[in-house]
């Protein structure tokens, strides 16, 4: 016996852009990931140079740039989400009172 109430599968064609919507998102996030850490590097070595701290500002910036990222990460995949899955709308329920009182 064959089964005829298998749930339909998504199109190939939405689940390309689904894929490619996910590979946009690691895109921004590796990018963003990336500008933050040299950012933090290169001020660290530049402050460093002023002030004459040799490794104190580049390890301490370097290190704090650590949860900017992973905040920057979080937000950048939660909007991602929202934009690839829109909630659904939902449909304005009618009371049976109101439905009643139309028939008559």
């Amino acid at each position: 016996m064959s089964q005829s109430n298998t749930p339909a599968e998504p199109s190939k064609k939405s689940q390309t852009v689904n894929n490619f919507a996910l590979y946009s998102v690691g895109g921004q996030v590796g990018c963003a990931s990336l500008f933050i850490i040299l950012l933090a590097v290169f001020a660290g070595i530049a402050l460093d140079r002023i002030l004459g701290t040799k490794p104190l500002f580049t390890i301490g910036l370097t290190l704090g740039s650590a949860p900017l990222s992973l905040y920057i990460s979080y937000k950048l995949a939660i909007r991602a989400v929202k934009n690839v899955n829109p909630p659904e709308p939902v449909a304005k329920q009618t009371k049976p009172a109101e439905e009643e009182e139309k028939r008559e």
